[in-house]
């Protein structure tokens, strides 16, 4: 198969998980997909999940570690929800392709509601050098290869093309669902993608 569901990526440096630092990140993930990340501060991430500051700082070193650490854990969860959906789709590649975007579809809906944690935590981090932008531009990244591989199993001559098609639908609709404005962008998505493989 062309396309790997866990390629290679550079990866972020992580912390190690105690009690204390899993309520810090789930209430940390509740608040900044909420709120925005820069709307949030320690005092309440360590409020809201019952430790210290101290505690949050020992655990953490900073909230860019935080950050780093939210983002990181939802893209791993994404990805573990993508293989299982690439898995049940087969070898065909066209079924695959949209494999991946009733995959968006489900996580937006158990998951979204406010879009993608990525493109929304770029709205608010657009300096290379903050510990999470290589999280977020890495998942893209990735969502491009992905496709990229997909691509090459569909239309090798053309696959450049395709994947960055590809990319665009699947993006848009991300946003589009976040907005609200759709009342199915997903769908819409497919119905263009199914168009663009059939073609």
């Amino acid at each position: 198969m062309g396309a790997e569901v866990m390629g290679p990526q550079e990866k972020p440096r992580r912390v190690r998980m105690t009690p204390g630092a899993r309520r810090v990140l789930a209430a940390a993930e509740r608040l900044f997909y909420e709120h925005g990340i820069h709307a949030v501060g320690v005092d309440t991430i360590a409020a809201e999940a019952g430790v210290t500051k101290k505690t949050l700082y020992d655990r953490f070193g900073s909230k860019e570690q935080i950050v780093v650490e939210y983002l990181a854990g939802r893209d791993e969860r994404w990805r573990e929800l993508l293989a299982g959906r690439l898995a049940a789709a087969g070898e065909g590649p066209a079924a695959r392709v949209v494999a991946v975007f009733e995959a968006s579809r489900a996580w937006s809906e158990l998951y979204g509601a406010k879009g993608c944690s990525m493109i929304n935590a770029h709205a608010e981090i657009s300096d290379p050098g903050h510990p999470a932008y290589p999280v977020i531009t890495g998942q893209k990244r990735w969502m491009l290869d992905l496709f990229t591989g997909l691509a090459r199993d569909i239309d090798a001559a053309g696959a450049d093309r395709l994947a960055r098609t590809l990319v665009l639908l699947h993006e848009g609709a991300l946003v589009s669902h976040g907005v609200g404005v759709l009342p199915d962008p997903f769908g819409a998505a497919l119905d263009q993608v199914r168009e663009l493989l059939d073609g």
